[in-house]
């Protein structure tokens, strides 16, 4: 898989992850350039933790990879890993805590092989402390981080959000803290090791609404789809439908005012300020839906634009992927897979002038490359196949 010339093509990663939140993490790296090698277990005929490896989560997440099976639990499967290790710059695991140390793959073993390896970890607590042992998952972690709380219509109790937030942040946290690492080893010649959980990455993603408690000791609550302090903002009903407005200061919302054709709105007196305009919000939101309702989505999308105000539509998912702005920064991507055709999966969202990210592979089948890796190493065919034939590979 030749990715010369890309970011990170001078890494090799060891992927130990499974389900979402570490294959998260290394996707970021594989993407990029980095020769990411997916260590998993050797076939026993169950579906693996992460689903379906054909279907369309598994593909999505493990792109750009070579499969490995190794049995880390047997002696000799931790023999190939600990060469593996010799030439490798980062590893990356998510399981529970305490698994690490038990199959002797903690940093303290792997830095006494490669003083120079970088673990990324993604606990669902953290690595030590009174929960460190539980067992993590995205819907625990949203409900203990404080999103479920302030998520949903008010008064309506506790609402997960749509996607697995905290798994897909913990995963970008540890794709940057590697990064960071490796930036800091070119200047120190040493690895380290760099941890994330769940419940961190979810509590730094409340940011301002945890600001709010943490400065102010205001204890947010849900707004359904107002915004807690940027007011009007929000959905609104059209003649055909529904659009987001977003209104923030007082500069923008008389603007805004004007091009509703509503300028009374600026100056009455339940609306003329911005405390005003939350101590009356659902008058304030009524007010601007009797407006809204006279004409099309499409009219006010392009109308309030056109003056300075966002404003846009509120697509389904297919109509996201139809939007000629989404089709113009290629968000979905095709990838050639040698058995299912050609189909698309989901982009990178940054962009690099001189070095991009790019999908040069399908995710790969279980154990693919094992013979090819394992030869790298020095294993010559008649160890491979006592390797084999021992359910090591």
């Amino acid at each position: 898989m030749a990715t010369t010339g890309m970011p990170l093509s001078r890494y090799r990663v060891l992927d130990l992850t499974r389900v979402r939140s570490g294959p998260t993490c290394v996707r970021q790296l594989a993407d990029w350039g980095a020769d990411v090698i997916k260590v998993e277990a050797p076939p026993d005929g169950k579906e693996g933790l992460g689903g379906a490896r054909d279907g369309f989560d598994f593909q999505n997440l493990h792109r750009n990879k070579r499969s490995l099976t190794l049995n880390l639990k047997a002696p000799e499967g931790l023999a190939v890993f600990y060469k593996l290790i010799e030439q490798a710059d980062v590893v990356v695991e998510n399981f529970r805590a305490d698994v690490k140390n038990r199959l002797k793959i903690d940093y303290d073993s792997l830095a006494k092989i490669n003083p120079g390896i970088i673990l990324g970890s993604i606990s669902g607590f953290g690595q030590d402390g009174p929960y460190a042992d539980r067992p993590g998952f995205d819907q625990i972690a949203q409900g203990m981080g404080g999103l479920m709380s302030i998520t949903g219509e008010a008064g309506g109790g506790p609402m997960r959000v749509g996607i697995p937030v905290a798994d897909l942040c913990a995963g970008m946290f540890c794709a940057q803290g590697i990064m960071l690492a490796l930036l800091e080893r070119e200047a120190s010649g040493k690895g380290q090791w760099v941890q994330t959980s769940l419940l961190e990455a979810q509590i730094q993603m409340l940011d301002f609404q945890a600001a709010r408690y943490l400065k102010n000791g205001d204890v947010p609550k849900s707004a359904g789809n107002d915004h807690p302090t940027s007011i009007p903002t929000g959905v609104f009903e059209t003649a055909d439908g529904h659009v987001n407005i977003a209104v923030a200061g007082q500069e923008i919302y008389e603007r805004f005012c004007d091009a509703l054709g509503a300028p009374e709105l600026k100056d009455h007196p339940d609306f003329a300020t911005g405390p005003l305009r939350s101590e009356n919000r659902k008058a304030m939101n009524a007010a601007i839906d009797a407006v809204t309702r006279t004409n099309t989505s499409e009219h006010w999308i392009n109308h309030l634009n056109a003056a300075g105000c966002p404003c846009g539509p509120i697509y389904s998912m297919d109509q996201v992927f139809a939007d000629a702005q989404v089709q113009h920064v290629q968000m979905a991507t095709p990838v050639q897979h040698p058995r299912m055709g050609e189909f698309n999966i989901v982009n990178q969202a940054i962009k690099m002038s001189r070095t991009p990210s790019s999908i040069r592979t399908a995710t790969p089948e279980q154990g693919e490359h094992t013979d090819e890796i394992l030869q790298d190493l020095g294993y010559d065919a008649a160890a491979i196949t006592t390797l084999r034939d021992g359910g090591t590979v």
